[in-house]
């Protein structure tokens, strides 16, 4: 534990250093400043409460489902939603399925005491990931129930390894587990944690809640017209160079190109457009009449993308050649085809719809066969689109079985 809190101060003493000069730690100390005080001054002790947390954007995208179903179980509770990274918080501190939205403090024991003493949940829910030992063991201290939803582990963790009997004792303070899938139900058995239940991942909820409200953009109509698109969302550096050497030697007059890149600052997209050979414009900056003469459009914003995908034919997701694919299921939700690069393994989804036939892994040199042969054969593009659809609705229901088994738990 001494080490721990060596280690954990040390991290954070790194994050205020570079702060001065990278953007997100500086929204990650500066909005912690005071963050204790602000949440006294928020919260009603009277209340009951839930306290959920998610580490990123991408937690909270996948544990939304289960937030906003909570209502529905727990209609006497406020939730209190906490973010540990700036890409959470920033954007969803207006988000209105939740009563509290808050940085999460850092992990000190203090920190941890007061931060429970002040909004008391009936118990806490973290998203996937997260073990920020201070606040485990406080709330193992005052017995307060601690679930982890739509988890995910894999051998290669520490918590598996030989060496790895701290993590482990970590994982021995949750109070139950539910796990997306066997093996990490295995994993948990193998180390003495028998408080688990696969669930299914809640995500799979949420992109379809997504797909039944998602909105039309008159823009995108305007854009493709009667074309076929390739959608390249997430993408970085590595995936826009194969993509942009695609766009700029092919010839097909009824395809179109979409790029929503994962960095949208303005250096990025200035070079991505300069490096497109074809009519390009950006959505942020095009009319109607601009847009329907455009080859390629370049999203230069946050928070389209999965209402981009109705107007596609083909999704690539980004991320597969850096540390790992984005998310693939809003794609697959409304019936495209899947392309990403070679590292995917870490994802459960991303291996099942390769298994499946719905998603194809790419390589520097193979892109370009690979979907002109999807273009060119009409039946195999509909029967790939029809797997995915099917993988995506074949396989919610994971945030009922979730709130069910709390609430007997939690009785």
């Amino acid at each position: 534990m001494f080490v721990y809190n060596i280690a954990v101060r040390f991290y954070f003493l790194i994050i205020r250093l570079v702060a001065g000069f990278n953007p997100k730690a500086k929204l990650w100390v500066d909005g912690r400043k005071g963050i204790m005080v602000k949440i006294e001054n928020a919260i009603d002790q009277s209340k009951k409460h839930v306290w959920v947390h998610c580490a990123s954007l991408g937690e909270f995208e996948q544990g939304r489902p289960v937030i906003e179903k909570l209502r529905d179980y727990y209609p006497d509770h406020r939730i209190v939603l906490t973010f540990f990274s700036p890409s959470g918080y920033e954007i969803r501190k207006d988000y209105k399925g939740a009563d509290f939205v808050f940085y999460l403090p850092e992990d000190t024991r203090h920190n941890a005491e007061r931060f429970l003493k002040i909004i008391r949940p009936a118990f806490a829910i973290f998203v996937k990931y997260e073990y920020w030992l201070n606040f485990i063991n406080q709330l193992e201290k005052a017995g307060i129930p601690l679930y982890v939803i739509s988890a995910n582990f894999r051998e290669d963790q520490l918590f598996f390894r030989w060496y790895g009997g701290f993590y482990r004792d970590i994982l021995h303070k949750v109070s139950y587990f539910f796990v997306q899938n066997k093996t990490s139900e295995s994993l948990l058995n193998g180390i003495g944690i028998n408080k688990v239940m696969i669930s299914g991942d809640t995500r799979f909820d949420r992109v379809a809640g997504i797909n039944a409200d998602r909105k039309e953009i008159p823009l995108l109509s305007q854009f493709k017209q009667n074309d076929r698109i390739f959608i390249a969302g997430s993408t970085w550096e590595a995936d826009e160079k194969l993509i942009i050497g695609y766009i700029n030697a092919n010839k097909n007059e009824h395809l179109k190109f979409i790029i929503a890149p994962h960095e949208i600052n303005e250096e990025n997209i200035l070079e991505l457009v300069a490096s497109i050979q074809e009519n390009v414009v950006r959505y942020s900056k095009t009319t109607e009449t601009e847009v329907m003469n455009a080859k390629v459009l370049v999203i230069d914003n946050i928070g389209m993308l999965s209402n981009l995908y109705q107007y596609g034919t083909i999704a690539y997701i980004g991320g597969g050649f850096g540390k790992g694919i984005h998310n693939i299921l809003e794609a697959a939700a409304v019936g495209l085809p899947i392309l990403f690069g070679e590292n995917h393994q870490k994802f459960n989804e991303a291996r099942e719809m390769v298994k499946l036939g719905a998603a194809i892994i790419i390589n520097q040199d193979n892109l370009a066969a690979i979907v002109d042969d999807l273009l060119n054969d009409g039946m195999k593009l509909h029967k790939l689109a029809n797997i995915a659809k099917t993988y995506v609705n074949d396989n919610q229901g994971a945030t009922d079985k979730i709130l069910d088994k709390i609430k007997v738990i939690h009785h």
